[in-house]
């Protein structure tokens, strides 16, 4: 299963990358609307082939990103908050965008020439086998990606791994209030959609916790605290997540 999820979820977005289909497009609401707080002043300045995304929020909002910083984004499909985060470290600073789509990974590569941008790179790799040094990272951001691997725990330890201690951690993805049932979580095409694979808030709070990190919180896509408590059991969210490596 874990095979057919990857290879389903690479097809999809390898294709996505082909078409440009962006939530940020014209006529869309779901990234770049006010739940995710992608504002024209934000994306002002960037060509229209660099403000594509596929995400669900906008991660940088409780990264607290400071100059010289060392960001690593997982699935960094276009490159969009790889983009972002380069302002905000600045020349200093260092930004580092993985993806498993060979096609997304040369899309972003020719739009952060075009940009001109010598501070970010693109490696190829899977989540759970990150290309990054042992400590090197001083945030890790994430949007929307995390719910399409099929071993978030090994994700939750890699990123670990990769962070400098007092690192931070701010993520975009979907969960869910209460485990999905068996069919969703079977379907590589719910997977796809960023359905399949949204593990439940409360497992996902568990398995930062287990990987080791601290100060562990959901919050709304606007940054606000979230009552999980109050969301029907079986419906899948968008959250922010944030979390730090002692």
């Amino acid at each position: 299963m874990r095979d057919s999820i990857r290879d389903t979820v690479r097809r999809y977005y390898a294709e996505r990358a082909r078409m440009s289909t962006s939530c940020c497009g014209p006529g869309t609401v779901s990234c770049c609307g006010p739940d995710a707080l992608y504002t024209p002043d934000l994306l002002a300045g960037l060509p229209g082939e660099a403000a594509f995304s596929l995400g669900c929020g906008n991660p940088l909002l409780l990264a607290d990103l400071r100059p010289g910083d060392t960001v690593l984004d997982l699935g960094s499909g276009g490159g969009l908050d790889c983009f972002l985060a380069a302002r905000l470290v600045g020349p200093t600073g260092r930004v580092i965008g993985v993806d498993m789509t060979p096609e997304m990974v040369e899309r972003a590569r020719a739009t952060a020439q075009h940009l001109g941008l010598a501070n970010v790179e693109f490696r190829q790799g899977y989540l759970e086998d990150l290309p990054v040094e042992d400590g090197s990272v001083d945030v890790v951001i994430s949007n929307c990606v995390i719910n399409l691997s099929p071993d978030k725990p090994q994700v939750f330890r890699e990123m670990y791994r990769v962070l400098r201690p007092g690192g931070r951690v701010s993520i975009a993805d979907t969960v869910s209030r209460g485990r999905l049932p068996e069919a969703v979580r079977a379907d590589p095409e719910a997977w796809s959609a960023c359905i399949g694979g949204a593990l439940d808030v409360e497992e996902y709070r568990q398995g930062l916790a287990g990987a080791g990190f601290s100060e562990v919180e959901v919050r709304s896509p606007d940054g606000q605290m979230l009552p999980v408590d109050r969301i029907p059991d079986g419906v899948v969210f968008s959250a922010l997540i944030t979390a730090r490596k002692p």
